[in-house]
Order: C-alpha cells, then sequence, then structure tokens
C-alpha cells in the first residue's frame, strides 16, 4: 500500500470516543460496494499513482518517458481509523492496478518494506488477474498469483509489489497493523532481485541485472 498519513477528522470524534457511543445504535462510518470494494466514507482516503510518478520503478525508462503522463497505474484507498504507530491498530485498504505494461514490463505498485519490517499483513483477490511480487531480506524473489477470492499472508521482513497481468483492473484488498508504517526508500534504491515480464505472452520471474 501506499504510504498515507492520517489525521482525525472533526466528525469522527464519535468513533474515537466511547462514551459518546454508550446505549446508542449507530452506522460504521465506513462502507464499501462488494461488486468493487470502492469505499466510502468522510475518513476514506484516496492516492493515484499517475506514470509521472513512478520514475525509477519500470526497466525502460525510455519508454515511460514517451508515455501519457497523466495516465493512472494504480490507485489506493484506506481506512485508517486510529492514527499512525498506534500499538494493536489496524488499517483497511484497497489496491486498484490499471492493465498495461510499460514495454513488455506489467503495471505494479511502488513496493514497499514495513517501516516496522517484522509486521505482516493479509492481501486477497477480488477482481482481475494478477501477481504478488515478494522478497525477502536475502533478496529471494517469488511471486503469488492473484485472483478473485486467493489469500495471501505477506509475513514481516518481506517487501511486496502488486501486478496486473490481465486485461481488466486488479483490485486487491488488504489489512495492516496500524504501527506497520512503509519503507519505499530502500526499493526505490535497491529495487527487487527479480522483474516480472512478459516473456512469449507469459508472465515470468526474470532476474534483476539492474
Amino acid at each position: 500500500m501506499a504510504v498515507i498519513h492520517f489525521n482525525n477528522p472533526d466528525n469522527y470524534s464519535e468513533e474515537i470516543n466511547p462514551a459518546m457511543k454508550h446505549l446508542k445504535v449507530i452506522k460504521s462510518p465506513v462502507e464499501f460496494r462488494l461488486a468493487d470494494y470502492n469505499l466510502k466514507g468522510n475518513s476514506i482516503i484516496n492516492q493515484v499513482r499517475r506514470i509521472k510518478d513512478l520514475s525509477g520503478i519500470f526497466l525502460d525508462e525510455e519508454t515511460l518517458k514517451k508515455m501519457n503522463a497523466e495516465l493512472i497505474v494504480y490507485t489506493v484507498q484506506a481506512w485508517m481509523p486510529v492514527d499512525e504507530s498506534t500499538p494493536g491498530g489496524l488499517y483497511f485498504g484497497t489496491s486498484t492496478i490499471m492493465p498495461g505494461k510499460v514495454d513488455n514490463e506489467y503495471f505494479m505498485t511502488k513496493g514497499h518494506f514495513h517501516a516496522k519490517s517484522d509486521r505482516a499483513e493479509f492481501y486477497w483477490g477480488v477482481q482481475g488477474k494478477g501477481m504478488l511480487i515478494l522478497m525477502d531480506r536475502e533478496r529471494n524473489t517469488w511471486a503469488e498469483e492473484v485472483y478473485p477470492g486467493s489469500l495471501h499472508y505477506i509475513g514481516g521482513e518481506i517487501a511486496h509489489r502488486l501486478a496486473n497481468i490481465g486485461s481488466e483492473n486488479l483490485i486487491v484488498g488488504a489489512c495492516w497493523p496500524s504501527d506497520a508504517g512503509h519503507n519505499y526508500d530502500e526499493i526505490a534504491t535497491n529495487g527487487f532481485s527479480a522483474r516480472l515480464l512478459e516473456v512469449d505472452n507469459i508472465p515470468v520471474l526474470v532476474e534483476n541485472k539492474n
């Protein structure tokens, strides 16, 4: 998931003050459509990543520079009901990766370790076909197929990113600890040890010589 900073909105006080909820029957401040996992609510945070935001992520920088800079590659929604760094809390989010490639490399997220790198996370497939690309601290890289109903446990000390290998939007749900944080810098500097490329119409992990 992308780095997201949370500030409690004024109208969220009832959610964080249990005394104000005593003996009340209330609705959750957030809901989502089961069809596409679109989150709705005042406390939802939305992020968009476009071609212009992803320099240094893909192998073929020259092709990237020739593409429409405003083209959306992926979006992120998140519900963060407690402040970041709160121990014991949970966050919920969705990522939507659009279909497409930069040369023969599939559209993908930036990828990250967690700032508290021993924190784990769940992903699950909602729509589309994709790959969850994983890398441990010894820089061993592998991938798990993502599809509607697939469930993925991402253990601590594992970097992760999503790639869309299909022809429709890839939608993935996520749940992670509120104190996990995100470490994008390590991946931005060192990358993954392998890239997911289309080779003879098949997604293949290829050693990253860069």
